[in-house]
Order: structure tokens, then sequence, then C-alpha cells
């Protein structure tokens, strides 16, 4: 490489360092690739639809791979971003993942149930439903003490989020119980823990109160697409759980909301998912990809086992169209081996769930998950307690106001 050429990518590199949007913002330093001119010819607009590389066009994740958030995805851009070449979707949604993270910091969170089975609802994955016979049987919320400590346990093995989860539809006529559960977030945000809980539906009013007494997220996800969804759920529909989240949004508190792949859905639907997801007025700050873990006794109990690169073009894709959201590597990491968790990773993956189990279904072993991170190199991330998309919010509903109509 001639001098001229050095002094050109050195001055590129100075110019990407002080952009708005770049994120060298940890202890170590991190280097800006480019593409020999000979091989591509390079339109910087973020948007450009004729670059070429090598002699083809470049993959849709390319074109999409500059880490700006936006609001007005097409369908039909989030298809051509998931259906890219996966060494093209892995490649392009690592740098998108390093223009905001640390690519090295993964966050470990624990989950546990507070109250197990008997659960009105008849999603057909679940073995907490009441619908179905499963090996999962219904029992009274865990008492205080039993909480806390698993909390401290978390804590110390850790974990710097800790989930609560509750088999209900709702809080209706659980006004004990809540009460309860608003102590549980107080004691465990005292810990300097982030804390989140997935209890079902909320209103205004259970909102307000998780977000005084200290809760950082509410989980709620959205499963599937909206078409996809009555296929699986009936008692409760997709537009109350757009309800849900966007109380939660109204109370401040974080929204983590995903899915699950492997329900029978098609690639359509799980790009419908990531449609609805990436085109809400903030996006998610959390969004959990699951893949399912099929329960004997449950209707989908026959489903095929959830392939790795299935799992990396969900997540690779959310990366590229939701830039600044923790993508969580959730259920379903269990049947992945140490070298497809690390292409997860890569692919912009930057939370687990650690312990041996996620509300009723099997996990990773703890020592396994610390031999993973020694062998990768990776770090555990901290604690966050900003709402930083919820910011993001504002500024876009201001510029939808602004010209009148939705760009959603």
């Amino acid at each position: 490489m001639s001098f001229t050429s050095l002094r050109s990518l050195s001055s590129r590199a100075i110019k990407i360092s002080h952009s708005k949007n770049a994120a060298f913002q940890f202890s170590r330093a991190y280097t800006v690739a480019t593409s020999p001119a000979k091989f591509a010819t390079i339109d910087e607009s973020p948007r450009a639809q004729t670059q070429m590389a090598f002699g083809r066009e470049l993959s849709a994740a390319a074109l999409n791979a500059h880490g700006e958030l936006r609001y007005d995805w097409k369908k039909e851009e989030i298809d051509a971003i998931y259906h890219s070449p996966i060494m093209e979707l892995l490649y392009h949604g690592a740098n998108v993942h390093r223009l905001h993270f640390d690519p090295l910091a993964v966050q470990q969170c624990t989950l546990l149930s507070i109250k197990t089975g008997g659960c009105s609802e008849d999603c057909k994955y679940c073995p907490q439903s009441s619908s179905y016979s499963t090996v999962v049987k219904a029992q009274k919320m865990l008492d205080t003490d039993e909480v806390l400590n698993a909390a401290r346990a978390a804590k110390a093995a850790g974990s710097t989020r800790f989930c609560m989860g509750a088999a209900w539809r709702d809080l209706a006529g659980r006004k004990s119980n809540f009460k309860k559960i608003v102590g549980f977030v107080k004691e465990i945000r005292a810990m300097d823990m982030e804390v989140c809980c997935t209890l079902g539906m909320l209103n205004d009013d259970q909102a307000n109160q998780l977000k005084e007494a200290g809760l950082t997220a509410y989980n709620h996800n959205l499963d599937t697409s909206r078409e996809y969804y009555p296929k699986i759920i009936t008692t409760r529909s997709y537009d109350e759980r757009l309800e849900t989240i966007s109380k939660v949004r109204e109370a401040g508190i974080s929204v983590c909301s995903g899915g699950i792949i492997g329900l029978g859905e098609t690639d359509t639907d799980r790009v419908g998912m990531l449609h609805t997801l990436s085109t809400m007025p903030a996006h998610p700050e959390s969004v959990p990809v699951n893949a399912l873990l099929a329960v004997e006794g449950t209707p989908l109990e026959k489903q095929e086992p959830v392939k790795v690169w299935d799992m990396i073009r969900m997540i690779a894709t959310a990366r590229i169209v939701m830039p600044k959201t923790m993508i969580r590597l959730s259920a379903g990491r269990v049947r992945f081996s140490e070298a497809e968790q690390a292409l997860c990773f890569m692919s912009g993956a930057n939370s687990i769930f650690t312990g041996d189990k996620l509300l009723t279904t099997p996990n990773n072993k703890f020592n396994a998950d610390q031999q993973m991170f020694e062998t990768l190199g990776l770090v555990p991330k901290a604690a966050s307690f900003k709402v930083d998309l919820a910011a993001e919010s504002e500024i876009n509903t201001e510029k939808k106001e602004c010209c009148g109509h939705s760009h959603a």
C-alpha cells in the first residue's frame, strides 16, 4: 500500500472516530476496515442502491449496515436483509454491533419463575398452560426469602439483571401478590441489579407502581408475527400485547419484547415480527430471541429443533434494524455448541440467561458458561439503568408530528 493510500485510510479513520455514530467508548481500541478500491466502488450514501463489490451488487445487509436508528423500515427491506447470504449477514451484523457496543461484553442475566403453572392462557408452546397436560404443575407464588436469596445468588454468580416471571394472563385480582412483587423489585434494585418482570398484561396504575419501585424493564414478547399469532395463542390478542408494551413505555420503563422461532412459522412471519418491533415509536431496549424448546404435552411437542443458522439470521437482522437494542440469546441456547454460540455473539447478540433453568425449560450449566467466556475472551457487561431508546422515542415522535403523518 502506498503512502498516499495509508494517509487516505488514516484520514478516513479519524473522520469516522469523530462521527456522532461511532462508538469508541471502550478501553480497547478498534480499527476501521475498508475494501481495496479496485474491488469496490463505494457510494457513501447510507441508502445507496447501486453499490458493487467483487463484481456483484452489495447485499441488503451491506447496504443497510450503517448503524443509524430508523423507524420507517419496510417489510421488503427487512426481508432482503434477512435473506442476505449468511456470511454477509453475519459480517455486517457484527460491524453494526461494534458501532454501539463493546463486542466482547455480554450481559449475564438470571430468570426466576416466581409463580409457576396453572396459567389460563393457551400458548401452544408453553408447558405452564392449564390447557395442556405436562410435567409442570401449578404452584403458589414463591415467598420473599426464596426470591431474594435467588437474586443474591444470581448477583454473586455474575448476573447483573434479575428477571421474575409469573404464569398469569394479567394481574386482575392479585393485589396481595402484586404488592409483594413491588417489594421484590425495590429490594433487588437496591442490590444494584437491573430488575425485569414478566407478569402478563398491565394497566396504567400497575405500570406506574412498578416504575416507582425501580423496575428497570418489563418483558412482554410478541412471540411471532401478527398474521401467525392466532395459530399460536387465542386467549390474548396481538393488539392487547401492543397495548401493554405501550403502557410500559408510557410509564418510563424500558421495553423487553421479542419472540420465539421454531413455532412452525415461515421466514415471512419472522420478518413480520422484526418489522413490528423496529417500527415502534421507540425500539425496545431489549429483544430476546428464543428458539423453541418443544415440551411433551404441548401442541408443539413434535416441532423440529431450530438450526443455529436460523438463529443467526434473526440476531443479525435484528441487530441491523435495531442497532442500539440489546439482543438477547435466550431460550434454546442449550442446543447450541460453544462455537455456534460464538457465531451468535459475533452476529450481534450481547446477553445470555445463566442458571440451570429458564422458567421451566433447561438452560446451559453455569460452569459451561464460565468456560465459554474464558475461551471466547468475553467479559461480563455491567448493569445499565438508562432508558436511552425512550429518549429516541420523543425525537422520533417530533419528527412524525412535524410533517403531519406517521413514517412507521
